[in-house]
């Protein structure tokens, strides 16, 4: 089968490789037929997340047709319309009880493979699922593939990022970076019913999707973030800053626009050896500081209620459909932000 593959930083490329199968009895095989680029693959792209083997196949975001089952699997069948999370989870692990499927003692994440060992990617034909059971959702009926897809991480991660922030019925919000994770978080500050939710960015189609999902936008280019808020708040500052960047300034930033006693979401992947602030910085502010992997399986069901009431035009993130096989020029397109670049998705 055909698969983008990483070979050493920057250098992805269309190639055939062995079609995987379910090798265990609860494994599951699906067929793709929606795979996204989203932007922690950049991490090992740029070579920031290191340990992953040449030739591994990439991708984590996929929507696709169950083919074939093992002997154990009982929810899912041969001709099922089925989304993943980007990591598998058992369900019943002390983690996985206590919502935190992401972090499942047997639960691996989608392309990743270290010495040998893991789970090949989603960018490729075929995909194989360990713990089908307990980590593939089906899609219902009638909801549009594309955002339904968006379940599986990005809209996930939006609804952790702003429940990790301690957003409220009567909060205010701000959400640092208007990429696809921060406009997620736009929504899902909104479905946690903040008052008030700003967006930080400086890209003017960000900002502009931004404001199409229903926050007030900010541009960083144009005015300085932390006056403008302070002016919004009564001087105050937000009561929740959502990260959705993953670099030093951006942590930087987000921490700058918090009220005392105010909690700082970060969704984004920081590789950076030292977090942006203090420990005496956040004790005089009496920060609440959380970050972590999202368990996107324990929010995929609330993130499909979202696509089902279709309120929010969860497709508009999506700005490049591609073959599989223009992958390569795809990471550039989207590393570099070329021609409007927000969200991909590969279609095999």
């Amino acid at each position: 089968m055909k698969a983008l593959t990483l070979h050493a930083p920057g250098e992805v490329r269309f190639e055939e490789v062995a079609e995987p199968g379910p090798c265990e009895p609860g494994d599951a095989l699906v067929r793709v037929e929606q795979s996204a680029l989203c932007g922690s693959d950049l991490h090992v792209y740029h070579g920031r997340e290191q340990g992953l083997d040449p030739k591994t196949t990439l991708g984590h975001e996929f929507l696709g047709e169950v083919i074939a089952v093992g002997s154990a699997v009982e929810r899912h069948e041969p001709g099922d319309l089925v989304v993943s999370p980007f990591s598998t989870s058992c369900g019943a692990c002390p983690p996985c009880a206590g919502g935190l499927t992401a972090r499942c003692e047997r639960g691996q994440l989608f392309g990743w493979v270290q010495n040998g060992h893991g789970l090949q990617g989603a960018q490729a034909e075929l995909v194989r699922v360990p713990l089908a059971d307990t980590t593939l959702v089906a899609v219902p009926a009638g909801l549009p593939h594309e955002q339904v897809l968006l379940c599986g991480d990005i809209l996930s991660t939006g609804l952790f990022c702003a429940e990790a922030g301690d957003v409220g019925k009567g909060s205010v919000a701000a959400v640092i970076g208007c990429g696809p994770v921060g406009l997620m978080a736009i929504v899902g500050a909104r479905e946690l019913q903040a008052a008030r939710v700003f967006a930080v960015d400086s890209v003017p189609e960000r900002l502009a999707l931004a404001r199409r999902f229903g926050a007030e936008t900010i541009d960083r280019a144009e005015e300085e973030p932390r006056q403008r808020l302070l002016e919004e708040t009564g001087g105050r500052g937000v009561d929740c800053a959502l990260e959705a960047v993953g670099t030093p300034a951006a942590l930087e930033l987000a921490f700058s626009l918090l009220r005392p006693g105010g909690t700082l979401s970060a969704a984004g992947v920081h590789t950076a050896p030292r977090i942006a602030f203090s420990p005496t910085a956040a004790y005089d502010r009496n920060l609440t500081f959380r970050t972590g992997r999202c368990p996107a399986r324990r929010l995929m069901e609330r993130a499909l209620s979202i696509v089902a009431r279709g309120e929010v035009p969860l497709g508009d993130v999506v700005s490049h459909r591609l073959a599989l096989e223009e992958g390569p020029r795809a990471y550039e397109l989207f590393d570099r932000r070329l021609e409007g670049c927000t969200k991909v998705l590969f279609l095999p």
